[in-house]
């Protein structure tokens, strides 16, 4: 039996479809900033790509995930494609595409560089409850440092960093990273003016000579020893505080910097880093379904009868899924808790982040095992695992609605 497609069961609004075949595997993953528009264009459009009409022959189920905004929709099904490989998507399945974090890499002399999370955390199938493997991060080959014997000597012209009046505290320098940039061209001009700014060393092997970006002063030449180890990482130190605040501190540190090149009446110079500000002034809209953490958290989203559970592993958002409450939790009144108690004893994640919940040691208890950290349970009421939780409340009542409109 054919798919049967269905506008008004689909919401105007922001986020991620999954489409599905009759064996249940994901084939497509897409985006749109209006759902019901972009999917009605497979159905009622009459000209399709061959790739396309085929795509719509083998369609027997679509899953619609929400989100808040475009830049969320955007890095959701970046996130999608790389843990599922979907048959017909093929730009994003590779791991060095798509959305990337910038980082000070672990090395002696850290340079700023891209880079790209992995995200193979998960089994093929969305609607498979999902394990816990933590990944361990890919790790930058050590570069060869200068000799400690060496001299090192201060440049007069070392550039002067912008002081931030409520700083945050020290960035620690063990692969600090930054992002995710939803553009490229909003990433590199940020590499491009950070490393430049602060005179970063961009070579991969550091070699035993200053080179020619230390003659025309983009690079501090700390392999010569023009500037010692430590007055090095200082400054990296400082480019990351930098990154870390992001937005108007960065902002306001670039048109500084063009200022003092129109001064000089380096025009061009002051012209390139005008265009980079345009770019960087685009910021994105702040998202929550792609954060930097190494925590995994569970959201779950208690309604009657039903509970929606959002899967975040080392801060991805990477499934939703519903279960079934038994009938003698709700009786009890604490089918919540009953419900945490039997889900989590065998597998559970670092974080509980609920919306409702009657005895939290009595859980807590429960769910204690040896040798493992104690379960934290979250019951926020602002804050970013508020947005989660409210996402994930966004979801259920859509859910909801689909089934009635089904009714």
């Amino acid at each position: 039996m054919s798919f049967v497609f269905h506008a008004g069961e689909y919401p105007e609004a922001p986020g991620c479809y999954l489409m599905k075949n009759a064996a249940g595997r994901i084939i497509y993953v897409g985006k749109s900033k209006n759902l019901r528009s972009r999917l009605r264009s497979y159905f009622q459009q009459r000209k399709h790509r061959k790739k396309i009409v085929q795509l719509v022959q083998e369609i027997a189920a679509i899953e619609v995930v929400l989100v808040n905004n475009e830049p969320e929709s955007l890095l959701l099904e970046n996130n999608l494609i790389k843990i599922h490989k979907p048959y017909y998507n093929r730009a994003l399945k590779k791991d060095n595409s798509g959305y990337a974090y910038l980082q000070l890499t672990a090395e002696p002399v850290p340079r700023l560089d891209v880079f790209y999370r992995n995200r193979k955390l998960t089994p093929d199938h969305m609607d498979t409850p999902q394990r816990y493997p933590l990944h361990s991060m890919k790790q930058q080959k050590r570069m060869v440092a200068p000799s400690a014997g060496s001299t090192a000597r201060e440049l007069p012209h070392l550039p002067t960093v912008m002081k931030q009046a409520a700083g945050p505290p020290a960035v620690s320098l063990n692969q600090q990273r930054f992002g995710p940039y939803p553009s490229s061209r909003f990433r590199n001009a940020v590499l491009e003016f950070v490393t430049d700014h602060f005179r970063l060393r961009t070579c991969r092997t550091l070699p035993k000579r200053a080179c020619l970006l230390y003659h025309i002063g983009k690079c501090s030449g700390v392999c010569e020893g023009w500037i010692s180890e430590q007055a090095y990482r200082d400054t990296a130190s400082q480019a990351a505080e930098l990154l870390v605040n992001n937005g108007e501190a960065l902002i306001a540190a670039m048109y500084s910097k063009m200022g003092d090149y129109a001064e000089r009446l380096e025009f061009e110079k002051a012209e390139n880093m005008l265009r980079h500000i345009r770019i960087l002034e685009r910021l994105p809209i702040k998202q929550i379904v792609d954060r930097e953490v190494i925590v995994n958290q569970d959201v779950l989203y208690f309604g009657e009868g039903q509970v929606l559970i959002a899967k975040v592993q080392e801060g991805m958002l990477r499934d939703f899924y519903m279960q079934e409450l038994t009938r003698g939790d709700q009786e009890t009144g604490a089918a919540c808790d009953s419900f945490l108690i039997t889900h989590y004893r065998a597998e559970r994640p670092d974080e509980l982040i609920v919306n409702r919940i009657v005895d939290p040691r009595k859980v807590r208890a429960s769910l204690r095992a040896a040798g493992r950290k104690p379960l934290l349970i979250t019951q926020p009421k602002r804050g970013l695992k508020y947005d989660l939780l409210k996402l994930c409340k966004d979801n259920y009542e859509y859910r909801m609605q689909r089934d009635q409109y089904h009714s």
